[in-house]
């Protein structure tokens, strides 16, 4: 194979080609895009850089090696990543995402010399925007302190000593699973359900609706496992039977939530860019959120609008109210995937749509119509039985924003190794072993970002591996016990909407009306 010099490769992204390094190999991976199955804005936030860390995560290596077909050449040089065009790189032509600035501009990289530069801090307040922006560079600053330089010898090291300790992940055999774990799982969903059956018929509707909410929750982890095909590594097993549980017994779309999971895991607590942090009106976990952002995701400007104004100050208070409601909005981002048609129009996942209708179909049948409609007489005990059931699971939406709603939002240029993004922006929550069954995994985001598909149930014996491996290269392993968790999380919520109240009466002070940043 021919080497491709810096310039041909930029050429072909200005050309609107999707190029992306694995291996110092160059692939054009255009005529995939249609057919892959995570999406398209997964890979579209790899062009331009080595993406051969999350190409080795997220995939099996028989799956990696079949992308070698779409080679066009090599590169015998130290590749230092580009910006992405979604991220708002540009290389000539007109940008269709001109709408997107990065943080850390287009070929800079961050370093000592030029961090406050980038970061600044501002003693002089003329747009009440800048108190927002003083905060959020401040926890920058401070974090830059702790972690490692962002120069490409520290962060190829580091990139290194990820390998050599994912090489040994899959030497010890920490990818088999074991499907004993997998069976006791089923058992203890058809239990749950079964009581929730049971306390149904004998017209204890509360205690049956709460038992089916958490028995939602724990069939959300398999569905979890599955999507990440972390199961069988089949894909097409471990899908489908992820969609049997998320769909036809969750009511769910597990394409949905792979669509939108693949993109939180590459680009983890961006506000620009990660949807699982974009829940303007309701909440902001950055500064950055103070804007009208536009989200790359959803491609739409999410609008700061004046109820969001009205909201964020209160968000701490309202954190654990608007969770609750979590699994309705849920529904709506389901079926509106299925009916607008985001789902895969080809390649294997294309037929899943299909599968996917006639789960969420068979969802509403059985647990709106006959469940909540036809065998409950009053009004009033339907409402209640379809608030409880829907509120018992809330505890999921807990876990998950638990994980990432306190940690770093901060966008450090294209020269941060996976690594390193994916330890800062994740937090572990501590529990003893016996009570894993409760958090389902999730407790372990820190290591299932490392390791998307790791089964689940060997994450703990994974734990002191990545420890020593944290210890070893200096990066801080965040981990937190569940009630601690919560305060740090609530404290964050807390800071950022006191930062919103002082913007909104800095502008007021101006006599600045109807302010948006």
């Amino acid at each position: 194979m021919k080497v491709l010099p810096r310039s041909t490769i930029l050429n072909l992204i200005d050309n609107g080609k999707v190029i992306i390094i694995y291996k110092d190999n160059v692939l054009n991976l255009t005529p995939w895009i249609p057919y892959h199955p995570g999406g398209d804005k997964a890979v579209l936030h790899m062009i331009g850089r080595d993406a051969t860390d999350e190409m080795l995560a997220y995939h099996c290596q028989e799956t990696v090696d079949s992308f070698m077909k779409y080679r066009i050449g090599v590169i015998d040089y130290p590749w230092e990543n580009l910006l992405p065009p979604i991220q708002g790189g540009n290389y000539g032509t007109p940008n269709s995402n001109a709408r997107v600035s990065a943080k850390v501009p287009q070929n800079v990289m961050v370093s000592e010399s030029n961090k406050n530069e980038l970061f600044p801090i501002s003693t002089t307040i003329v747009d009440p925007q800048v108190i927002g922006q003083n905060y959020d560079n401040s926890l920058t600053l401070q974090e830059l302190s702790d972690l490692p330089p962002l120069d490409y010898t520290t962060q190829n090291h580091l990139r290194d000593e990820y390998n050599k300790l994912h090489s040994e992940i899959i030497k010890l055999n920490f990818y088999q699973c074991n499907y004993w774990n997998y069976i006791r799982e089923i058992i203890k969903l058809s239990s749950m359900f079964l009581y929730a059956v049971s306390f149904f018929k004998l017209g204890y509707l509360s205690l049956s609706a709460i038992i089916l909410g958490l028995t939602w929750q724990q069939g959300t982890f398999i569905a979890h496992d599955a999507g990440h095909l972390s199961i069988s590594h089949d894909y097409y097993i471990d899908n489908v039977f992820g969609i049997v549980i998320a769909d036809f017994f969750g009511g769910l779309s597990l394409g949905w939530w792979k669509k939108n999971h693949n993109v939180h895991h590459l680009i983890t607590n961006d506000p620009v860019h990660d949807p699982d942090i974009q829940h303007l009106p309701f909440f902001a976990v950055s500064t950055r959120l103070f804007t009208n952002v536009y989200s790359t995701y959803y491609d739409k400007i999410l609008e700061f609008d004046a109820f969001a104004k009205f909201m964020i100050p209160f968000q701490k208070y309202l954190y654990y109210v608007i969770l609750s409601f979590g699994r309705f909005n849920l529904y709506r981002l389901s079926w509106t995937y299925l009916i607008m048609g985001e789902s895969p129009k080809k390649g294997k996942a294309a037929w899943f749509r299909y599968l996917e209708f006639i789960g969420l179909s068979f969802f509403t049948y059985w647990y709106f119509y006959f469940w909540c409609y036809k065998s409950i007489d009053t009004n009033g005990d339907r409402f209640k039985f379809l608030f409880l059931s829907n509120f018992a699971s809330f505890i999921v939406h807990v876990q998950i924003t638990l994980s990432h709603f306190a940690m770093s939002t901060a966008d450090y240029g294209v020269s941060e190794s996976f690594v390193m993004r994916q330890l800062r922006t994740t937090m572990d929550v501590d529990c003893p072993k016996w009570f894993d069954f409760f958090h389902g995994g999730l407790q372990f985001q820190s290591i299932h970002h490392l390791f998307p598909r790791l089964p689940r149930h060997n994450l703990r014996d994974v734990q002191p591996l990545v420890i020593n491996f944290c210890n070893k290269v200096g990066l801080k392993y965040s981990i937190y016990g569940f009630g601690k968790g919560n305060e740090i999380v609530i404290s964050k919520l807390g800071d950022i909407g006191k930062q919103c109240r002082i913007m909104l009466e800095a502008a007021d002070k101006f006599g600045l009306e109807d302010y948006t940043p």
